[in-house]
């Protein structure tokens, strides 16, 4: 099983890259791709004693396993993304028929959201302190993780080159209290007549 924080930076890095890069980091994507289900990790579900009542040309809602908990931070952290920038929302639209001019004005409104979200439950730092576009030295003694060296890459440390990213690490995360939603982002929103 893959630990918790490696999940969440995998998350993280998944948002963010899809976000701005329209794309799955590669690294990350192997690495979810080689885990092997075990026969331990399967969870048989009963069915529901009462199902929500449901108009006659919606589909009913599919049952799920129980998420396990070790995942509830990430999803969690998204409700919130959500509920304070309706960013699950704005990256499931298809933005396709929009001018630019309205995706600018709804990318605002989302990143103003957003950004006050994080800066209430997780505080960030770089992963590599110095300005974007300076010349750095990378030696043995840095954390590989933090890195992600790309380009003409050869032989063994130190390397030169240029910072194109600083990189975050999380310093602090402190989610408010899970509530028992599960797998729930963001409940559907039904108003009565």
């Amino acid at each position: 099983m893959t630990p918790f924080f490696t999940r969440l930076k995998f998350a993280i890095r998944t948002l963010f890259a899809i976000l701005f890069r329209d794309h799955v980091p590669d690294d990350v994507a192997a690495a979810l791709m080689t885990r092997s289900p075990t026969a331990a990790g399967t969870v048989a579900v009963a069915a529901p004693i009462s199902a929500p009542v449901v108009s006659a040309g919606a589909p009913a809602p599919a049952v799920k396993a129980p998420m396990p908990p070790e995942d509830a931070a990430a999803t969690q952290m998204l409700a919130l993304l959500q509920r304070d920038g309706r960013l699950i929302d704005f990256l499931m639209e298809d933005i396709n028929s929009y001018a630019d001019a309205q995706i600018g004005a709804a990318v605002r409104s989302v990143h103003a959201g957003c950004r006050q979200a994080l800066e209430r439950y997780v505080s960030l730092t770089p992963a590599l302190d110095g300005e974007e576009g300076t010349r750095v030295t990378v030696d043995r003694s840095i954390d590989a993780a933090r890195l992600k060296l790309i380009g003409n890459v050869s032989g063994e440390p130190p390397f030169t080159g240029v910072l194109h990213h600083r990189g975050w690490v999380v310093d602090r995360m402190e989610l408010p209290p899970l509530a028992a939603a599960g797998r729930v982002i963001a409940p559907a929103e039904i108003e009565i007549a």
